[in-house]
């Protein structure tokens, strides 16, 4: 089975089924709800005229410095992206992050919860999230475009203290999209025309992102950012059992050792693990493990002594679960990776 053939009831791959706008049916798949319960849409706010020449501008910097799926840059935390053609599902762990289409359109799946966004939107992440993407629209000559930034959680949380407070807000995911206002872009712009300014990077580009993290705060995402940041919001405790799955992620970690470290019934636990991360513990412990996994075989090309070496006791369990979440056995992903297929 290959990335663009996950299996849907009707026999529709993913790809085309995003492109529907449909709900997909996920059945067969063990590290992945038994289908979308919840397809999250935008109520796209129209943009004005200043917005699109802002858009432009911005595409045009990005596209005059780099054409490929993605790529670092020298302002630390910042990435682009530029694809001329639509891409079949990848999945992918990111670490928390801002995500602004600038052109095009992007799927992405976390959990139970299928989200598309396009140009003017910012994908946001307050948590660690594994998640299967794929850009819809792109083309040779009009490609899709996007910048990332991860977050630097330090200066937020620095920032944080130094704004007003913020009334109390019910929780939230640990994930959303939202439409961009025209300061968020601007100070994204401020922060790209740095690449036109090597010498200026280390100087400046600090700065930038903490106006771009303070324009982020005006947001329709300062809630979540908040209170993944919080000293005791609900978000926040997920947030401190997600660094310990990660830090033991070849460990048989219990659900109750787990709800006993956020502090939580197992039941309060579970549903608001979820609400964060789209997925189950479970989910999200065998997700970590399999993407620890992806990374050993790539180096040893060895499937049963990574297998051992994250976690599993079967080695065929391992590939079996390994192919349903990357669609590939270990043995072909790690070789065409280090091939430079990927």
């Amino acid at each position: 089975m290959t990335h663009g053939d996950v299996p849907h009831a009707d026999g529709c791959d993913y790809l085309t089924i995003a492109q529907k706008g449909e709900p997909i049916e996920l059945d067969n798949l063990y590290l992945l709800p038994k289908a979308i319960r919840r397809v999250a849409r935008l109520e796209k706010k129209p943009h004005d005229s200043n917005m699109d020449e802002l858009l432009e501008k911005m595409r045009e910097r990005v596209i005059a410095q780099f054409d490929g799926i993605h790529a670092d840059t020298p302002i630390p935390n910042l990435s682009l992206g530029v694809i001329r053609q639509p891409l079949i599902p990848e999945t992918a762990f990111s670490a928390p992050m801002v995500c602004v289409v600038l052109q095009g359109v992007k799927q992405v799946l976390v959990g139970s919860h299928l989200i598309r966004y396009g140009a003017g939107d910012v994908f946001a992440s307050a948590v660690e999230l594994p998640a299967s993407g794929c850009v819809l629209e792109a083309h040779i000559d009009k490609p899709y475009v996007a910048l990332g930034l991860t977050l630097d959680l330090a200066m937020l949380a620095n920032l944080i203290t130094e704004l007003p407070p913020a009334s109390r807000s019910a929780q939230t995911m640990g994930f959303g999209v939202a439409t961009a206002s025209q300061q968020l872009l601007r100070a994204f712009e401020r922060l790209l025309a740095l690449l036109d300014r090597p010498d200026d990077v280390v100087a400046l580009s600090k700065g930038r992102e903490r106006e771009v993290l303070y324009e982020l705060m005006r947001s329709e995402h300062a809630p979540m950012l908040r209170q993944s940041l919080g000293a005791d919001s609900q978000l926040a405790r997920i947030r401190q059992v997600i660094a310990r799955i990660r830090e033991q992620f070849d460990k048989d970690l219990s659900v109750s050792t787990l709800a006993n470290l956020a502090g939580m019934s197992i039941p309060s636990f579970h549903r608001h693990f979820k609400a964060a991360t789209g997925m189950s513990p479970l989910q999200y412990q065998k997700t970590i493990q399999l993407h620890a996994a992806r990374k050993l075989i790539v180096a040893s090309g060895d499937a049963a002594r990574t297998a051992y070496a994250v976690g599993y006791e079967s080695p065929s369990q391992f590939s079996r679960e390994y192919s349903r979440l990357f669609g590939i056995s270990p043995a072909r992903d790690a070789e065409r990776i280090r091939q430079g297929t990927h």
